[in-house]
C-alpha cells in the first residue's frame, strides 16, 4: 500500500501545487494589469504562465522524485529527463519575460513619439525586433549547451572540445561565411538606421514596404502583395532607394506626350483644379512645364507633391487620368496624332519656277494644264 500511496502523494502533490501557484500568479498578474492599464507589461507576462508552470512542476518533481520511489531501476533516466525539462522550460520562460519587457519598452516609446517622429519609431521597432531575436538565440544556445553538459560523456569531452575550438572555429567560419556576413549585416541595419520596418524602398526595380527584418534576411511586400525575400547583406553592399529616409514627403512627376498646339495655359489651370480637388495632395506645390520636343510631339511634365509615397501615387494617377480625359473632351487636337496631310510647298520669290532651295513649286510639281 505504501508503494502506491507514496508516488501518488509526491507526484499528485507536485502537480496540484504547480496548478495552485500558477493560478495564483496568473490572478496577481491579471489584477496588476487591470490596475495599470497604461502599461502592457503585466498582460504580456501572462503569456509565460505555461513555461512558468513547467518550471515549477519540473523543479518540484526533480527534488522529490527520489522520495516517490517510482521506478527505482530507472532513477537516473527519470532524473536526467526532469533536468532537461527544467532547463528547457526555464529558457522558454526567460525568453517570454525578455520579450514582455522589450515589447513594453517599445510600446511606451511608440505611444509617446508616434505623432512627432514616426521615422524614429520605425527605427526603434526594427532594433527591438532584432534584439528580441538575438536574445532568443543566445538563450537557446545556452540552454542547449546546459542540456549537453548534464550528460557525463559530454563533460568528459569538454577538455578535448576546448582544445580543438580554434580549428573548429576557423572551419565553421569558412563554412558559414555567408550566414555570418548576413548576421553582421542585420545588426548593422538595425543600429545603423539604413532601413527600418515600414520603410518604402525600391530594390531591383521593385517598389514595396519593408515587412520583416531578421538577422539573415529581409522581406519586402510589393504594391501587388507579393513578398520579396532578400539577404540583408544586399542592403549593405548595393545601392537602393529608401523613400522613407528623412521626411516622408515626396514630389511626383507625370509626363504627357502632346501635340505642339496643346493649350499649356489652360492645362496649368486644369492642373490647379485637379490637385485642389484631390485629397491626397498636401498643398505644398504643383507645376507644369514643357521639358522636351520632338518633330511630332512635345513632352509636358507636371510636378505634384504629397505627404508620403502612397499619397504621391494617388496624386499622380489622378492627375494623369483626369488631364487626359479633359484633353480628349475639350481639346482633342492636343493629343498626339500622325500627320498624313500633303506637305505645303514653298513658292519662289516671283511665284514661278523652283523655290530658292531647289524644291519644285506647286505649279511645276503639278504640271501645266496642257501637259495634263
Amino acid at each position: 500500500m505504501d508503494d502506491v500511496l507514496r508516488p501518488l502523494i509526491v507526484v499528485g502533490g507536485s502537480v496540484v501545487l504547480t496548478l495552485l501557484l500558477g493560478w495564483a500568479t496568473d490572478m496577481l498578474l491579471r489584477k496588476a494589469d487591470e490596475r495599470h492599464p497604461e502599461t502592457p507589461l503585466w498582460g504580456l507576462l501572462r503569456r509565460g504562465r505555461i513555461p512558468y508552470q513547467l518550471v515549477l512542476c519540473a523543479a518540484l518533481l526533480r527534488g522529490s522524485y527520489v522520495e516517490a520511489r517510482v521506478f527505482p531501476e530507472h532513477r537516473v533516466g527519470i532524473g536526467q529527463t526532469l533536468t532537461l525539462v527544467l532547463i528547457g522550460s526555464a529558457a522558454w520562460l526567460v525568453i517570454r519575460i525578455a520579450a514582455a519587457v522589450v515589447e513594453t519598452s517599445y510600446t511606451r516609446y511608440a505611444s509617446a513619439r508616434a505623432h512627432r517622429d514616426p521615422a524614429r519609431v520605425r527605427r526603434v521597432r526594427t532594433q527591438v525586433t532584432l534584439i528580441r531575436r538575438v536574445v532568443s538565440a543566445i538563450v537557446g544556445v545556452v540552454a542547449v549547451a546546459a542540456m549537453l553538459l548534464t550528460f557525463p560523456a559530454m563533460r568528459a569531452a569538454g577538455a578535448s572540445l576546448l582544445a580543438s575550438a580554434g580549428i573548429l572555429g576557423i572551419v565553421a567560419g569558412v563554412a558559414a561565411q555567408s550566414t555570418l556576413s548576413n548576421m553582421f549585416a542585420g545588426l548593422q541595419i538595425a543600429f545603423g538606421d539604413m532601413v527600418r520596418i515600414g520603410d518604402t524602398v525600391v530594390v531591383d526595380g521593385e517598389w514595396g514596404t519593408v515587412e520583416e527584418i531578421t538577422l539573415t534576411f529581409l522581406t519586402v511586400r510589393t504594391w501587388d502583395e507579393r513578398r520579396i525575400t532578400m539577404p540583408v547583406s544586399y542592403f549593405t553592399s548595393k545601392p537602393f532607394e529608401n523613400w522613407s529616409r528623412g521626411t516622408p514627403q515626396m514630389t511626383g512627376i507625370v509626363y504627357w506626350h502632346l501635340d505642339h498646339t496643346a493649350p499649356l495655359d489652360a492645362m496649368r489651370d486644369k492642373l490647379r483644379d485637379i490637385v485642389r480637388e484631390c485629397p491626397a495632395w498636401d498643398g505644398r506645390a504643383y507645376d507644369l512645364t514643357v521639358t522636351d520636343t520632338t518633330p511630332h510631339t512635345m513632352q509636358v511634365r507636371a510636378l505634384v507633391t504629397a505627404k508620403d509615397a502612397d499619397d504621391i501615387w494617388t496624386v499622380r494617377v489622378t492627375v494623369r487620368e483626369q488631364m487626359i480625359r479633359w484633353l480628349a473632351d475639350e481639346h482633342p487636337y492636343a493629343l498626339p496624332r500622325i500627320n498624313t496631310a500633303d506637305a505645303v510647298l514653298r513658292r519662289s520669290l516671283d511665284g514661278h519656277g523652283p523655290s530658292p532651295d531647289g524644291v519644285p513649286t506647286a505649279r511645276h510639281a503639278q504640271g501645266s494644264p496642257m501637259e495634263q
